[in-house]
This record gives structure tokens, C-alpha cells and sequence, in this order.
């Protein structure tokens, strides 16, 4: 496993990667080597994920998940720096957004701006009862650039989206349960177990079926209905003629576990 400044990588279990923020000094926050180090991951995962079938997300400590951009080390930044490490974080956020395996946050302290804007981007997120959550990038004159502006609208709904953009103010995990950013609240000694209890069942899954699901939801939700569902059977039709569908049903047949090698 490749050894990084600011990340963990770890696989915990069969078929799972586990991508860890570690800056707890600094709250997780987001810096430039972060931002290449994530870019470098997703990448690399994107283009060859091995046996990897699901990744889960989180920090180390137990204080924050991210605190969002490291504002000590762009203080005093010229706006062209702030441009260029901006790239290297949209980068990786494209890349998670795009990313064909299933991401798994584990939310395990606050979410702050561009860390809110990570778990967004994910695919869900379990997280802990203290966690806050908020963008608050319009009280530095800034605004979301992570997707914020487009992920969470998806997720709470538009008016709900203003109003926690346009106050910056924080808001509680159970909000966030209620809202639809967090799929479950955990205790904290619960919280890794139970997103690696999840990506487990996943990964036991047919991975091409995983894939394509994802692949139909995610482009699905950007246009209408009748294409959305032209979309999804031309997913379904590709997995017809693979190993793991045929397994798949063998498996059933023979009342017995399947073995899908994602073929």
C-alpha cells in the first residue's frame, strides 16, 4: 500500500479501501498536499481498482472529520496560488464525483465547508451524534467550489440549500439525518464498524452490478425520466452477457454463496 503525508490508505477488509484524512493537528483540514494526495488515490482507484470494490472516508481523531481549507496556509496566498491550489482540489472532488466505486463516509467529528463538500460527495455517510456540519465559505467572502452548490441542493433541496449557504451557520447531525446528508447516526466506537459492516455487504455484491447501478443513479438523476430509464436498461443490458450474472443465478440455484471476480 502506497505510504502518503497527509492520508492512511489501509484495506480492512477483503475487497475495501480505507482512505483516512490524517492532519489532526489540524483539524483534517484541506491543504495543498492533501488535495494531490486525494487526487492521487481516486486516480489511481479509478483507473485500476484491483479488487477494491468499495472505499469508506474519514479522518483521524475524534474531533473533526475536515475542517474544510487549511486557512493558515493560504493566508497571505496571491490570487494566482489561490487559483492554482483550487484546481488541485477541483480535480479531486470531480474525481470523487465521478469515481465507479461506491464512497462511504465516515463522518466521525465536524464537517466544515470543503469537508462538508467531500461527504457530499460521496455516495453516503454515516456520522457521529457531536458532529456539526456547515458551508461556511460566504462569511470569508468566498463561496462553495467543492460542489457544494450543486450536491447539496440534491440532497436537502434547494430552499434548504440557500438558506444553509447563505448563513453559514452550522447545523447538528440529527439535522443532517433529517436532511439527507447522513444515511445513520452512530456512536463513535460504532461508527467505523458499522460503515465497514456495510461496504462488506456491498463488496459481496456483483461488482459490475454496483457499478452500473451507480453509473444509471448518478446520470440518471441529470436528465428526464424516459432517458433516465432508456439509461438504466442500456446498464442492465450489459451485465446480461457477463460471468457474474450467470454465477450470480447458478449461485442462487445451488443455494449457496456466489463468487463474482467482476467479469
Amino acid at each position: 500500500m502506497e505510504s502518503f503525508t497527509t492520508l492512511i490508505c489501509t484495506e480492512p477488509a477483503p475487497h475495501v479501501l480505507q482512505i483516512t484524512l490524517n492532519r489532526p493537528e489540524a483539524a483534517n483540514a484541506l491543504n495543498t498536499k492533501m488535495g494531490e494526495e486525494l487526487g492521487s488515490v481516486f486516480q489511481r482507484y479509478a483507473v485500476d481498482p484491483g479488487d477494491v470494490r468499495c472505499v469508506i472516508l474519514t479522518g483521524s481523531g475524534d474531533k473533526a472529520f475536515c475542517a474544510g481549507g487549511d486557512l493558515k496556509e493560504r493566508d497571505g496566498m496571491t490570487n494566482d496560488a489561490w487559483l492554482a491550489q483550487h484546481a488541485i482540489f477541483e480535480r479531486f472532488y470531480f474525481a470523487m464525483t465521478d469515481f465507479a466505486l461506491p464512497i462511504i463516509c465516515a463522518v466521525n467529528g465536524h464537517a466544515f465547508g470543503g469537508g462538508l463538500e467531500m461527504v457530499l460527495a460521496a455516495d453516503f455517510a454515516y456520522g457521529v451524534a457531536n458532529a456539526k456540519f456547515a458551508l461556511t465559505e460566504t462569511k470569508l467572502g468566498i463561496m462553495p467550489g467543492g460542489g457544494g452548490t450543486q450536491n447539496l441542493p440534491r440532497a436537502v433541496g434547494p430552499r434548504r440549500a440557500k438558506e444553509i449557504i447563505f448563513s453559514a451557520r452550522p447545523f447538528s447531525a440529527g439535522e443532517a439525518a433529517d436532511w439527507g446528508i447522513l444515511n445513520r447516526i452512530c456512536e463513535p466506537k460504532d461508527l467505523l464498524p458499522e460503515c465497514l459492516s456495510t461496504a462488506k455487504t456491498i463488496a459481496a455484491n456483483g461488482p459490475l452490478s454496483i457499478r452500473q447501478a451507480k453509473k444509471a443513479i448518478q446520470h440518471g438523476l441529470q436528465t428526464d425520466l424516459t432517458r433516465g430509464l432508456w439509461l438504466e436498461i442500456e446498464a442492465y443490458n450489459r451485465l446480461v452477457f457477463t460471468e457474474d450474472r450467470i454465477e450470480g443465478v447458478k449461485a442462487f440455484n445451488e443455494k449457496r454463496t456466489p463468487l463474482f471476480k467482476g467479469k
